[in-house]
């Protein structure tokens, strides 16, 4: 909101990076249980121990936030997933790990997950207006393929493998377990959100995977 930036020229929290952490944080916790239409700046500032004030002049609006949440989490995952270091790994142990990673990363954000079933609902507006979002997954697209590339070499992985097929699959195995473990869980009569059961899923996943890479 311009005009309230224009009145307003100076950062009234000394500590803006702390602020604007915890307003980050507060925002991806609201988001997730209540979606940008649900969620409450008051909400997300009693969360965040500011005042609402601050959140406008950081961030200009509810909507703006919401979108910069969701920038910051695939940012973030993307981050991560470049700190493996799978270049320096050979192919299949950089492949399992990967998908490991994206397993443990959904495990361990939750809000991740229900961010993305707000923004699925809407239609997914603001992850397609957001070059920043699609900037993160390229490299990710990029590391896949040389991966994979680097497996065929080695006689390791099959030929004809699509990059952005296989983290859909791999992507997709861990979201719905996440995403739907409640009702899986009524279902079939199994705790899945015991310890030991996501565990035993994350090594079904890596193995599902890895074997239909297999050369």
């Amino acid at each position: 909101m311009p005009s309230r930036r224009a009145a307003d020229p100076s950062p009234p929290d000394a500590d803006s990076s702390a602020a604007r952490t915890a307003i980050l944080a507060a925002a991806r916790a609201e988001f997730s249980a209540k979606g940008l239409t649900g969620a409450r700046v008051n909400e997300i500032a009693a969360r965040a121990g500011v005042n609402k004030q601050l959140i406008y002049y950081y961030f200009g609006s509810k909507e703006d936030l919401y979108r910069t949440a969701l920038e910051v989490v695939y940012t973030e995952i993307r981050t991560q997933e470049r700190s493996l270091n799978l270049g320096d790994m050979k192919p299949e142990e950089a492949m399992a790990t990967l998908i490991g990673f994206s397993f443990d990363y959904l495990a361990h954000h939750p809000d991740f997950i229900g961010l993305l079933n707000h923004e699925n609902a809407q239609g997914a507006p603001h992850v397609r207006s957001s070059s920043a979002i699609r900037d993160t997954n390229s490299p990710l697209i990029e590391l896949i393929t040389k991966t994979l590339a680097r497996g065929i070499r080695a006689k390791v992985f099959r030929r004809g493998v699509d990059p952005v097929e296989l983290y859909v699959s791999v992507a997709g195995m861990s979201y719905f377990f996440f995403s739907n473990r409640l009702t899986l869980s009524s279902i079939f009569g199994r705790d899945l959100e015991a310890a030991e059961a996501v565990s035993a899923y994350r090594r079904h996943v890596v193995s599902f995977a890895m074997a239909g890479l297999q050369a």
